[in-house]
Order: structure tokens, then sequence, then C-alpha cells
């Protein structure tokens, strides 16, 4: 029979193993850390002119209503003295806050402090209703800002977020009573395992923090993602061009090229069978082509936009032109990828090249006029930034892209993944969407300030004509039929933005969508899941919310109705075709060997 002291030597056992580990993980740490280049120290917060501006509006306040000031700071002081003697009382006691310190709670409903322990302990719930004193303190302050612009203002109440979200106490070992219980329950073991989730990821980012979202061991490229039966008919030092295998006897004969975002890998439209756009456009009887970019190093650092054009769009439909017999394509351009083939099919226009039959964007931007949630990234000392960073590296990497989208969601993308694997101690999920997440790429350095001062900051595209290929292009040269499909909910690629550039185009046969949820999501939406619906207008009024007045919510996926629209361009039916021909022998199954290249830090 066990004794007590067998009991506590074995603790003791345990406890000197951890130290063990701690100590080797501790050097490995250093060493990881030492690793790191890091960007540009423009891309780590906003310059300080926003802050300068916020503090002089804030000074005038002061100046022209100390009255109004006064009251402000003395509300604060006054909850936080008030908050600090019902805590002393309740701890005395040994009891929660009082229910009155919930008035006006902005944290209700926050699944941040689920734990019953922010209510029902008075440690807990003291720094809680602290936390949530300072909070409203914060944006109050900010919303009283008052002599500053629409952008400087968007931008401080932006920055004033990430504070409030990066001091919420739920992301400290000490004040979050999740972390402490699990701590506890496994005797140290999850800090532990969490240093070492720590040390990997560092390691393996070149000593940066990228918080891993999903067991990447769990996923293979051409085993359980990205499995669509094709081949690699053509390559050259922009792009691999996979043609799909055919499933049906018969196909449309006007062929489908898809140009996926070159910010991402195309495997996004193909991460499994039952969701696969891939697999069930080639279902449906069409010849398909994709594009895979391939994922830049410092050699392409003087690629621009118009190689993406010449050696990208034009040559792939040059291709899938020549191994099909065909001579006209129909196009599909995905995010980034589809507003430059907005721009290919204006630069076509100006050639008379007349190879695209029509053309369907998903989430494509064409007028930046409206920045919306980009704001804050977009001016110029964070593209000075950017700029400076592109010339030293001669590529954007991919993390500082990545890093960019998770502040626009930091809760859900960083904090919360960080605090589940380096306070936990917990293993990411196995999810294939987060694995394509997590393998980004990397973006040419010219072709980055390119889209980021020519398109995003001076608008070019639809405004004074953009300079591009050797000819001055504008919206208004697009005019072949299209359709864009556009996501509610999307917060990188707004559908009312999507919209107001989508009217400005030249083209007499126009059709316009707009799917529920993001901008995932709502395109990787399969007929057979039966989850999210859409909304159609076939009128076109000039506003956003005129066209959503007078639209009809249908259920299902809008991939069948695409569909539609799509077989009215494919022409008749013709005998299936397998990848490539003679002048085009297969280079590599797909998804081909350009997907396969890691972005490096």
């Amino acid at each position: 029979m066990a004794t007590q002291d067998d009991a506590q030597n074995t603790n003791l056992d345990r406890m000197s193993a951890n130290l063990e580990r701690v100590e080797t993980l501790s050097q490995r740490l250093v060493q990881a850390l030492t690793a790191r280049t890091p960007p540009a120290q423009e891309l780590n917060g906003p310059s300080q002119d926003v802050f300068v501006k916020a503090a002089g509006s804030y000074w005038k306040s002061f100046m022209e209503n100390p009255g109004k000031m006064y009251e402000q700071q003395l509300e604060y002081w006054g909850k936080s003295v008030r908050h600090f003697m019902e805590a002393q009382q309740s701890l005395a006691k040994g009891a929660p806050l009082p229910n009155g310190a919930d008035e006006e709670d902005p944290l209700k409903g926050d699944r941040r402090f689920s734990n019953p322990l922010w209510d029902t302990h008075p440690y807990f719930s003291y720094i809680k209703h602290q936390y949530a004193i300072n909070k409203l303190a914060i944006e109050n302050a900010v919303a009283e800002a008052e002599e500053l612009n629409d952008k400087d203002k968007q931008r401080l109440q932006f920055f004033a977020a990430q504070i409030i979200d990066m001091m919420s106490p739920t992301n400290f070992l000490s004040t979050n009573p999740d972390a402490l219980e699990k701590a506890v329950e496994t005797e140290g073991e999850s800090l532990v395992a969490g240093l070492e989730n720590l040390v990997a990821d560092l390691e393996a980012n070149n000593g940066e923090m990228v918080v891993r979202l999903c067991d990447e061991n769990a996923f293979e490229l051409g085993e359980n993602v990205a499995v669509t039966e094709g081949e690699v008919v053509y390559r050259n030092k922009m792009m691999e061009l996979i043609q799909y295998t055919p499933t049906t006897k018969q196909v449309h004969k006007t062929p489908v090229v898809i140009f996926p975002p070159w910010i991402n890998k195309f495997y996004i439209l193909d991460l499994k069978q039952e969701n696969s756009l891939i697999r069930w456009i080639t279902d449906q009887g069409y010849t398909l082509f994709v594009v895979s970019w391939v994922n830049p190093d410092a050699s392409y650092a003087d690629v621009a936009i118009d190689d993406y054009i010449e050696d990208g769009y034009l040559t792939a439909i040059r291709e899938a032109k020549a191994i099909t017999g065909e001579r006209q394509v129909n196009t599909v351009g995905y995010c980034i990828a589809g507003t430059t083939l907005h721009m290919t099919l204006a630069l076509m226009a100006k050639r008379g090249d007349k190879s695209i039959k029509s053309a369907t964007f998903f989430t494509a931007l064409t007028d930046f006029s409206d920045q919306g949630e980009f704001v804050p990234f977009l001016q110029d000392d964070f593209v000075d930034g950017i700029e400076k960073e592109v010339n030293e590296k001669g590529v954007l990497r991919s993390f500082i892209m990545g890093r960019t989208m998770s502040f626009l969601r930091s809760n859900d993308l960083i904090y919360k993944p960080a605090i589940r694997s380096y306070m936990m101690g917990e293993t990411p999920p196995a999810f294939d969407l987060l694995y394509w997440n997590g393998d980004g790429a990397n973006l040419p350095g010219r072709m980055t300030v390119q889209y980021l001062r020519d398109l995003c900051q001076k608008n070019a595209f639809v405004t004074d004509g953009i300079e591009m290929c050797g000819e001055t292009l504008h919206i208004r040269d697009v005019t072949v039929p299209i359709m864009a499909i556009t996501c509610e909910t999307d917060h990188i690629a707004r559908w009312k933005d999507c919209y107001r550039g989508f009217l400005q185009t030249g083209s007499k046969d126009r059709t316009f969508i707009v799917s529920e949820s993001g901008h995932i999501a709502g395109i990787v939406n399969p007929p057979s899941k039966k989850k999210y619906g859409f909304y159609a207008n076939k009128d076109l009024p000039e506003t956003a919310d005129a066209w959503l007045e007078g639209a009809k919510e249908q259920e299902g996926s809008w991939w069948p109705t695409w569909e539609t629209w799509l077989k009215k361009r494919s022409g008749p039916m013709v005998a299936a075709r397998m990848p490539g021909d003679s002048e085009h022998p297969a280079l590599a199954p797909a998804p081909g060997t350009y997907v396969r290249k890691r972005a490096s830090l």
C-alpha cells in the first residue's frame, strides 16, 4: 500500500523532472529569440503623430471645457475607489462583489469571462470589474477626442481597442482562472507543456511569436487536403497551371480558368472533397484550370503586378486555349486576384484581345475610396514602414501580412489561441481551414508597394486610371459579361465597397450576389451543407443599401445559381478532355510543386 511519503516522493520527482524541462526549454527559448529578424520598426505601431494629435485634442477640450474633463476624471476615480472599497468588504466576507458593480458592464456576454469564478470569487470579480471600468474610461476618452479628422479618429479607436484587448486579465497567468485551475489539476504540467508550445512556435518562425492555430502535423498536401486529381500542365517563374481530371464523360466546350489570391495558397478552394469548389466545378462538367502562384523569395523583389498579369493571367489564358483548342475561356478571380483580373480585362480590351467570354469575381475590391477596417494600416506611416521592409528583404514576409489580418480580430486569432496553447498547454486543433490559414505566402516587394500606393491609397484604377503593362487602365474598360459574388459579413472586402466598384465597370451584362457569412465561409459554401443562403437582385440601383432593400433572400448555396449563369456562357457539350496534350506533358500531379514551398521568415 502506498504511503503518504511515497506520494510526496512522487510529487517531488515530477517537480524535479518539470524543473529540468523548464531549464532546457529556457535555453531553447533564448536561442530561438536570437534568430529573430524583426520587421521595420514602423510596422510595430502607428506614427507618434496619431497620439500627439489625440493629446492635443484632449488638451484643447480641457482648456475649453475644464469642468467636463474634471467630471470625467472624477467619475473614473470615484468608480475605481468605490469599487476598491466594495472589493475590500467582499474579500473580508469571502464573497463576490455586489450585483450593483455590474452596472454598465461592457463585458456582459464576453466569452473570455465565462468561467464562473469571474463572478463568484472576490479576487477575480474585482479584477474583472476594474478592467471593465478601465475599458469604459479609455473608450470614453477616445470618443471625446473631437479635433481629429475621420481617419485619425478611426486609427485612434483601433489602437486604443488593441491596448484594451492586450491588457485583458485573461491574457496573464496570475489573473486567468482557467489557466490557474488547469495548472493545479495537472501539477504544473500544463505550464511546462505551454512553454514547450511557445518555444516550438518561436523556433518554427525564426524567433517571431506566430501562434500556431492548428496541428500542422495532421495535414499533408495531396493526402488529406488538396486531393482533387489533376496535373500541372504548364510552369513558369510566376505560376503552375493545373488542369483537373474530368469526372464526367462530357464537358462544356468553353474551359474555366480560376485565379486565386497569391496572398494565400489556392487550395482554400480544395480543402476536402465535401467542400471543394474545384471538385464541384469538375463534377458539373467543366474543363477546369487553376493557377497555383509561386511563393516568392528575395529574387522576386522587382516583380510587379504587371508581371502577374503578363506571366500569370495572360499566359494561363493562352495555355488553356492552346490545350483545349478554344478561342475563349471563362475566368474567375478571388480577392486580390479578382482585383487584378479586372485590370487584366481592361488591358485585353485595350489590346483588342477577345479571349475572355465571361468573368466572375469572388470578394474583389476595385474602388478603395473607403478603406474600411484597413484604414489604420493604409496611412503613410505604415506604408512607409512596409516600403522600408521590402527594400531590405525583397519581399513582404507572410507573417507580417498574417499579423495584420489577425489584429483585425485579435481576441479570436491571437490572444485566445495563445492562451489555449501557452497557458493551458493544449495542442492546437486539427482543422484544415486553420492549416491553410497558417500556410501563407510572401509578396514581391515592388508588387506590394504598387498595390498599396497606386490601388489602395491613390485609388487610381477608378479615378484617373492606373499605369500597367504599357497602358492606362480604367475600370470602365471592363466590358465582358461579369458576375460578382460578395459576402455579407466580409471585413476584408466589404460587400458594399465591392458593389460601388462593380457599378463603375463598363459591362452591360452584370450580375451581383451577396452570400451570407464572411470572406472564406461565404465562398466555400457547398450546396450539400445547406448552411448559408444568399441575396440576389436583378436590378442595380445606385447604392448598395437600395440594392439590398430590393434583393430577395434565397436558401442554400449560391454555387448552383452561378453555375446556371456560367452554363449559358460555356457552349455545347463535348467529349471530356484529359489534362495536357503533346505540347503540354504532365509536369507533376496536383496540387503541384509551387504550393508546397513554405514562406520563410
